[in-house]
Order: structure tokens, then C-alpha cells, then sequence
């Protein structure tokens, strides 16, 4: 076969699929129209979404403020019942996770708001109840509902966003977690001083408030949301037809999305990214969940621990936003993923060789906050990219997020109360964890390139020539041959 033959029955198949006007569209792209379409973009979507993860993260985490404000004698959390009921969140989280991305995909983004309004009503329930299991079951059924959040506002945001333009706007949105660890150490000093007021404990008033104002933004966030872009409303046509066009020109699209679950969890890369995810999950969990405990500990009063956790995490958020701006700007997510391994490194060292310095302990809580936040949204997007667009991607960040909370579960049972203020085992813990993160990166980074050199290396020649044949080469996704993974 002639040369010329075998490039035509390559190039061919690209040109279907594309939609009417897609590539005039394409011919009229200017700077200036793109930059006009991603700030409409940013002002549209990242907004709202960001405030909806700092509200989730605010209630998720409370229930390590309220620990040292109260709960722990009213709810007679004795033993390790406080672990318990931080861990079955968590196993809820891990439970619900893929099926509830798998319904947010068929249902659409509107049910994020929907889970909101749901979860708000359980952390009501966690400053109303009168006892340890009440508290349990509040917080599982605030794990069942908030599982599908993260993964869907994820997916979200990839489907506007080009490769190379999706991990600074997640880690953007990522940073409401950040901004609520300091947000919600100071608002949980403010709220606890409510003590007495209707009869109820400061930490009741934590959960309470806090819970009324998620449902509340949920109610209306409802209004707010974007749909998927082929939906959208808020582009002109022009504009739109623009987007569309962008998006197909990334690569990876699925014309004729099905949900083909096995086939997705046959996928290495989704695994590879899982057990990167719970290494940095192990760690940041246990910041969230026993950074106030550890501050108390020290000789912090309540309140000053709650307070001098807010350095800590504005350290975090301007250090991740830097690595995921030259992440992008270099497409190099391996060696910023490693950085943050590397600052999770020197905080657990700290925590471990120096149990008795408060400042070096206080120190060491910097680098160990900063690491993870740095991890997470880096793995996150770096697997989203590397996967076909549709349900796979749903089925990947549902795996990678719900299983990846499983590191939850770790630090949720080796941070003992007994071993307070050191966590000698906790802490030891994560640095294993700690390395498995970083074996998982290696993997992932190996892997990939080992794949993009076996493309570029071998001659893929499609003999196909019905309709039938075209539509199955445009649903290969990632595994499509001209496609090329992001390192």
C-alpha cells in the first residue's frame, strides 16, 4: 500500500464526527476570542463550585473543632469512639463513591447542590443528637452524601477545559479545602463561644450553624450551576460552537458514550492514581482530622490551636497553586506531584524526631499540610486527562476518589488517643503511606511514558470503512492511536 493510502485511512476517520460548522469554527479562533471564552469560563463555573467544596470541607472537618471544644465529655467518647466517628464517614465516602459519580453523570451537575442540601441536613443532626451513636449514624449518612460530590465538580470542570488549561482551575477549586481548614478553625473559635445559648455547648452550635448555612447555599446553588458543556446557556452560539470545537481538538472525546464499567476498571492508570491518592490522603486526613488535638497538646489552649491553624493552611494554598500553574505551564505533573511527597517528607520527620518541641512540631505541621494539597489535585487531573471523555472518566475519578479516601481509614486508626500529643504511630504511619505515594507516581509516570514511546514507535493502520468502523474508532478515547498521554 502506498503511502499516501495509509495516511488517508488514518486522517480520515478524524474528520468524522465533527459537528456542523465545527471546523469554520475552528478557522475563526483568535487569542483574543479564547481568552474572552475562558474568562467567561472561569466567572461561570470555578465560582460557585469553589464555594460549594469550602461549605463541604467545613463540614466535613468540624468535627475535629468541635472534638476539642466540648463533644468528647458530652458524648462520653470514650476509647477510640471519636476514631470511629471520623471513620465511618470516611467508609461511607468509600462505599457510595462510584455509584453516586455514575448517577451524577446520567443525572447531571444539578444533583451536586441536591447531595448539598442533603449532607446539610445530617451535620444539623450531629449538634442536635444526644449520644456517641447518634453521632455515628450522622456521620456515616453525611459520607453516603457527600461521596459523589468531589468527583462530580471534577468532572465538571475537565469538561470545559482543555489538557493543559484543567489542573490549575481544579487546584483552585481544591483550594476550598485549604481555605476552610484555616476558615473553619477560626469560625469554630467564633461559634464556640456561643456556649450556653438555647441550652446547647459551644460544639453544638458548630454543627448546627454550619449545617443551616450548607443548606442554605445548596438551596441556592441549585440556580447556579452549569450544566455539561453541550447544554450550556451561558456562551453565545458563536462562542459555544467554539468550545465544542476546542474540546474535540484535545483529543480523547467519545462520541457514543456507554458505561462500560469493567472495561474502565481494567485500566491501569485508574489504579496506578488510586494508590498514589491514598498514600496523600492518608496524610491529609490525618491534618484535618487531628492537626487541632495535636495544637492542644502542646500546650495551645483550645482557641489558640484553632487559630494557629490558619498560617498553616494559607502556606498550603499559595504553595499549590504555584505547582499547579507551572505544572501546566510546563505539562510536567510527575515532578510537581513529586515535590509535594517530598514536603510531606520533611513534615513527618519533623513530627517523629521531635516530639517534645512545640515550635519545631509547629514547624513541622507547614511542610506536612502543604505536601498532600500539592498530591491530590496533581492526581486527580493528571488521571483525568489520560482517560477518554464520558463515562470513563467518571468511573476513573469515582474509583480514584472514593477508594482513594481509604487512607482515611488509616489515619482514622493508627492516630491514637492514647499516644497524645506525639501520634509516634500516626505519624510513622504516614511516612509509609507516604512512600507509597510516591511508588504510585513513579508507576504512573514510568508507565505512561513507556506507552506514548510504543505510539509513537508503532504504525497504526485502520483497514475500517463502514460507518460501523468509523464510530468505533471515535469511541477509543485514550486508546485511540493518535492519542498521546500528558506527563
Amino acid at each position: 500500500m502506498a503511502q499516501s493510502e495509509r495516511e488517508h485511512q488514518i486522517d480520515e476517520p478524524e474528520k468524522v464526527g465533527h459537528e456542523v460548522g465545527v471546523e469554520e469554527s475552528a478557522q475563526e479562533w483568535d487569542p483574543a476570542i479564547e481568552r474572552k471564552i475562558l474568562r467567561k469560563l472561569d466567572f461561570g463555573i470555578l465560582p460557585v463550585l469553589w464555594f460549594l467544596f469550602l461549605v463541604s470541607f467545613v463540614d466535613r472537618g468540624n468535627i475535629g473543632n468541635a472534638k476539642i471544644a466540648g463533644m468528647t465529655k458530652d458524648l462520653h467518647l470514650v476509647g477510640n469512639r471519636y476514631n470511629v466517628a471520623v471513620q465511618v464517614f470516611t467508609a461511607a465516602y468509600v462505599a457510595f463513591g462510584l455509584p453516586a459519580n455514575i448517577l451524577f453523570k446520567k443525572i447531571g451537575p444539578r444533583s451536586l447542590p441536591a447531595m448539598m442540601f442533603l449532607w446539610g441536613l445530617t451535620v444539623i443532626g450531629q449538634g442536635v443528637t444526644a449520644s456517641y451513636q447518634g453521632l455515628a449514624a450522622c456521620r456515616f449518612l453525611e459520607g453516603m452524601c457527600e461521596a459523589g460530590f468531589v468527583p462530580g465538580a471534577a468532572y465538571l470542570i475537565g469538561s470545559y477545559y482543555k489538557r493543559d488549561e484543567f489542573l490549575k482551575r481544579y487546584t483552585f477549586f481544591f483550594g476550598a479545602a485549604i481555605v476552610a481548614g484555616a476558615f473553619n478553625g477560626l469560625l469554630s473559635y467564633a461559634i464556640a463561644k456561643m456556649a450556653g445559648v438555647g441550652g446547647y455547648n459551644g460544639w453544638r452550635w458548630i454543627f448546627i450553624l454550619e449545617g443551616c448555612t450548607t443548606v442554605l447555599v445548596a438551596s441556592i446553588s441549585f440556580f447556579l450551576i452549569v450544566p455539561f458543556p453541550q447544554q450550556s446557556k451561558f456562551l453565545d452560539p458563536k462562542e459555544k460552537k467554539i468550545l465544542l470545537a476546542r474540546l474535540e481538538a484535545d483529543g480523547a472525546n467519545v462520541k457514543h458514550d456507554q458505561l462500560r464499567l469493567l472495561d474502565a476498571l481494567k485500566d491501569w492508570k485508574i489504579w496506578a492514581a488510586t494508590m498514589v491518592y491514598i498514600g496523600a490522603e492518608e496524610n491529609a486526613s490525618s491534618v484535618v482530622a487531628f492537626q487541632p488535638t495535636v495544637l492542644s497538646g502542646l500546650g495551645y489552649t483550645s482557641s489558640a490551636a484553632q487559630v494557629h491553624t490558619i498560617p498553616v493552611y494559607a502556606v498550603a494554598w499559595v504553595l499549590s497553586m504555584t505547582c499547579a500553574f507551572f505544572a501546566d505551564r510546563l505539562r510536567q505533573r510527575y515532578i510537581f506531584a513529586m515535590v509535594g511527597m517530598i514536603l510531606t517528607t520533611v513534615g513527618l520527620a519533623i513530627e517523629i524526631a521531635q516530639p517534645k518541641a512545640a515550635g519545631a512540631r509547629y514547624a513541622g505541621m507547614f511542610f506536612l499540610t502543604s505536601g498532600p494539597y500539592i498530591v491530590m489535585p496533581v492526581t486527580v487531573v493528571w488521571l483525568a486527562i489520560n482517560l477518554g471523555k464520558g463515562y470513563k472518566r467518571t468511573v476513573g475519578l469515582g474509583v480514584l476518589i472514593a477508594v482513594g479516601n481509604c487512607g482515611a481509614l488509616v489515619s482514622a486508626n493508627v492516630f491514637l488517643t492514647s499516644e497524645t500529643p506525639k501520634f509516634h504511630t500516626g505519624f510513622s504511619v504516614g511516612m509509609g503511606m507516604n512512600m507509597l505515594c510516591a511508588i504510585g507516581l513513579t508507576w504512573l509516570y514510568i508507565g505512561l511514558r513507556m506507552e506514548n514511546r510504543r505510539r509513537d514507535k508503532t504504525e497504526r493502520v485502520w483497514n475500517g470503512t463502514t460507518e460501523e468502523d468509523l464510530a468505533r474508532l471515535q469511541d477509543l478515547g485514550d486508546q485511540h492511536p493518535d492519542f498521546r498521554y500528558s506527563l
